[in-house]
């Protein structure tokens, strides 16, 4: 009878754990996550993902930011959600010295704050999740020098600015360092403007003899589908082009042969990952939120979460157009 007294009382704080586990979370908890160029099927990837997780943990998520490259336009995004004092904000830095005082500010205010994508290292908050661009940049770097035999001229196509495209274009350099024959022509800024690299590129077609253009990447991921059309258009079969994400039409590209690879990122993973950690901060606070985590050895914040980079060419695209017809599901 006895045992049976304290496998009853078991069962019964069983369930009282269940119930607060349940009631830890509420609609009434919200959290953010502002981006620029939202439109980007990469940025759908991402908020596909913070929604999931918001819908699994049943708390209120927001995906707020420009349609376009406009980093002023993202400030005046990040400054109302400030404002309205949410459980946590997850961001996309378009540009560093443009966000951080309010990346900052939000902090002061005792909101935690985690970039995503493209960081910005100086400001005062938490973490970063997303892509080791630096590793990216040469990882694409590698297959240019592969596949162009280590010489010809190269157009770059990217969003300068940046902090994820500018980490990258140093990381194709370093992989570029030792082919001294491939030689940078342009790196191109298309802003917000995808139709400014189909320009370009017809533009540089037309050159030959010494001004011939053998190679190029996109470090963004705006631009692939509009490099793979100009160089369709012009028949120039001859030529590499390596692409950034995973985009539809960059993997319809590959598989039809007008884009040799693209480099994978996980849109998805960044932006489910970014809710769950948002909600245990919030949930968890540390003492100090605006202490400099980086410098503390015992610091309960990694500073970087490395969501994972891979290369997409014509030997794998196949598994990454079922992942994505899963993933639209």
């Amino acid at each position: 009878m006895k045992a049976l007294k304290q496998s009853g009382i078991a069962v019964l704080a069983l369930g009282v754990g269940l119930i607060s586990g349940c009631e830890r979370h509420s609609t009434k908890e919200v959290f953010y996550m502002v981006t620029t160029n939202a439109a980007l099927p990469y940025w759908q990837a991402a908020a596909s993902g913070f929604n999931h997780a918001a819908a699994q943990y049943k708390v209120t998520a927001k995906v707020v930011g420009p349609d376009g490259y406009d980093p002023q336009a993202e400030l005046a995004e990040l400054t109302k959600v400030v404002g309205a004092k949410p459980a946590g904000i997850l961001v996309s830095v378009a540009d560093a010295a443009v966000l951080q005082p309010e990346i900052d500010a939000a902090i002061s205010a005792g909101i935690p704050v985690v970039t995503v994508d493209s960081d910005a290292a100086g400001s005062r908050r938490l973490f970063f999740i997303g892509t080791n661009n630096l590793q990216a940049g040469q990882l694409g770097g590698k297959r240019l020098v592969e596949k162009m035999g280590g010489k010809g001229n190269l157009l770059v196509f990217t969003i300068a600015g940046q902090p994820n495209t500018e980490e990258r274009l140093k990381g194709l350099k370093d992989a570029l360092a030792g082919s001294p024959q491939i030689k940078i022509v342009d790196v191109i800024d298309i802003k917000s403007d995808a139709k400014a690299a189909f320009d370009k590129t017809q533009e540089m077609l037309a050159q030959t003899g010494p001004k011939k253009i053998d190679g190029f990447i996109c470090l963004e991921s705006a631009s692939g589908k509009m490099v793979s059309d100009a160089i369709k258009r012009a028949n120039a079969t001859d030529r590499v082009l390596v692409a950034f994400d995973v985009n539809q039409d960059t993997l319809d590209g590959i598989k039809g042969g007008s884009i040799d690879s693209t480099i994978a990122q996980k849109p998805y993973t960044m932006g489910y990952v970014g809710l769950k950690v948002l909600d245990e901060i919030f949930h968890n606070p540390p003492k100090a939120l605006a202490k400099d985590f980086g410098v503390d050895s015992f610091s309960p914040y990694p500073v970087f979460v490395d969501t994972g980079t891979s290369l997409v060419d014509k030997n794998n695209v196949d598994l990454y157009l079922s992942s994505a017809a899963e993933g639209s599901k």
